[in-house]
């Protein structure tokens, strides 16, 4: 499916040019305000969206299974974890991390959503993709390396690693719930995160 490439590729397009973007906000906005505005315009940006799409396809698409309300805890969690933790440890990381090691060490988001769908929720174990996450993590850790240890050197770094997972949560979470629309599920992330952060 080209369509569903493409959509792919112009989404990694644009989480890749968001770390940089974040970067230079951060000169001038706390890094939880900031948090906290991306989540909102994110919410308020795909609701019209949602809207706009529902009333110009009216009657030509099936559309999105609705959240139900059983799926309510899941996308709780996933809004705790990759709505208002994960984007405040990225925002407080990236204010002490370049924004290059930082877009590198945001690659162990997929290693921590595997662990964690591994461990916690108990998927199937491969062992090429556990081989392949290890040379992701150490590629991440040289690449995005920038000299002696300190404490003060580790902190930021340390806040994207724990961004990653728990956006890894996130995702995990989300997963319960990926049979319903993703537009609506992406809608109430940013409209209860953005205003709690």
């Amino acid at each position: 499916n080209h369509h569903a490439v493409v959509l792919a590729l112009i989404s990694a397009a644009l989480f890749g040019v968001s770390t940089p973007a974040a970067k230079l906000l951060l000169g001038s906005i706390d890094p939880i305000v900031l948090a906290g505005l991306l989540y909102c315009g994110a919410g308020i940006g795909v609701g019209l969206l949602r809207r706009v799409l529902r009333a110009s396809m009216s009657g030509n698409v099936v559309t999105e299974a609705p959240l139900q309300r059983h799926d309510m805890p899941w996308l709780a969690g996933a809004i705790m974890a990759g709505g208002i933790a994960g984007p405040v440890l990225l925002m407080a990381g990236l204010s002490r991390t370049g924004a290059s090691a930082a877009s590198l060490l945001l690659t162990l988001e997929g290693v921590a959503t595997a662990l964690l769908a591994w461990f916690v929720f108990r998927e199937n174990f491969d062992r090429r993709i556990a081989i392949g996450m290890a040379f992701l993590v150490a590629g991440a850790l040289v690449l995005s390396w920038s000299g002696a240890p300190s404490l003060s050197n580790l902190m930021g770094p340390i806040l994207i690693v724990g961004a990653c997972i728990a956006w890894g949560l996130d995702n995990n979470l989300t997963r319960k719930v990926s049979l319903a629309d993703p537009l609506q599920i992406v809608e109430i992330k940013g409209l209860f995160a953005g205003p709690i952060n």
